[in-house]
């Protein structure tokens, strides 16, 4: 099998689609980010901060709506794109391009204690805004979930006109993502350890035996099995991507076949994708690795590429 076009969104320098060890740049000197499948064979992003684009399969790119809000994730559900923002709000936008934010996101319980992740860094008081770090909708569409970071996992089932709180803002999340194909499972990366729901995000328990080191940073399914990439924080020089069966007991497993035993950095939100069998990586450092037998073995694609922000497989 020819592993496809992946596609390396990054925080200042465009969009870079990888194929046969080329990378072409899209959307030079700007900000892209959450790649996510538009539904039709293209992708969504967030470019420029401010605006809610497509790009079609052919690399063309076309801008679906524009708002005065900073921009952070989106997802597409039906005739509808959900979209995150950088100051904790959700918005709708429909199929003319027309957006509106969901009141009900901004009185859901216990938003007064939703705080922005901070670290001090060399003296200096460091971290990303409060806001939706990712989205995710149970594959029938029945339940909307938006990673607040820190606010935990709110969830909708009702199209985002209500929400109400789930697991535990201070697990720390940094992604939530639902099973392709079945509604009750739904994986998150904490922390404080992979966190696993059975019952569509209503409930959670939380995993660690096996990582390294608690800090989860990205989660993607792939198959059978789950993917999860850890290491000892957000800064740490070193992570690793582990894998198990979603049916089976027991410690998560470092991934092998090619895969480091550590990448350089962390694989941060968004940072590992899969389509079919095929199955990307990115590390902080700009390394790509890719997988056409759903993570059994790997090759390092390109090296070196500017900061990653999301991948999507095409």
């Amino acid at each position: 099998m020819t592993m496809p076009v992946v596609l390396v969104a990054t925080w200042r320098n465009g969009l870079f689609a990888v194929t046969d060890e080329t990378a072409r740049q899209e959307l030079s000197d700007q900000p892209v980010k959450s790649l996510v499948a538009d539904g039709d064979g293209g992708a969504l992003a967030i470019v420029g901060d401010h605006s809610l684009c497509r790009r079609a399969f052919d690399g063309g790119w076309t801008t679906i709506a524009t708002s005065k809000f900073d921009l952070a994730c989106c997802l597409p559900v039906g005739d509808r794109i959900y979209v995150g923002t950088n100051d904790a709000r959700v918005l709708c936008v429909d199929s003319d391009g027309i957006h509106q934010p969901l009141t009900g996101f901004d009185t859901v319980a216990g938003r007064d204690k939703w705080y922005a992740g901070t670290a001090l860094i060399n003296g200096q008081l460091m971290g990303p805004p409060l806001g939706i770090r990712s989205m995710a909708a149970t594959c029938d569409d029945a339940v909307l979930l938006a990673n607040v970071h820190v606010g935990g996992i709110p969830l909708s089932s009702d199209g985002g006109l209500t929400w109400r709180p789930t697991i535990d803002i201070d697990h720390d999340v940094h992604q939530v993502c639902a099973h392709p194909t079945c509604p009750d499972i739904v994986i998150a990366a904490a922390a404080i350890g992979l966190c696993i729901s059975r019952d569509s995000g209503s409930t959670w328990s939380t995993e660690q035996e096996g990582l390294h080191a608690s800090y989860c940073s990205a989660v993607a399914f792939s198959g059978d099995a789950l993917l999860v990439a850890a290491s000892e924080d957000h800064f740490a020089a070193r992570g690793a991507i582990y894998r198990r069966s979603l049916d089976a007991d027991g410690p998560l497993q470092p991934v092998g076949g090619g895969m480091p035993r550590w990448i350089a950095g962390i694989a941060d939100t968004g940072c590992i994708a899969t389509r079919g069998s095929a199955v990307a990586v990115v590390d902080r450092a700009g390394n790509l690795y890719t997988s056409d037998d759903a993570g059994g073995t790997w090759s390092n694609s390109v090296s070196g590429l500017p900061s990653p922000s999301s991948l999507f497989i095409c």
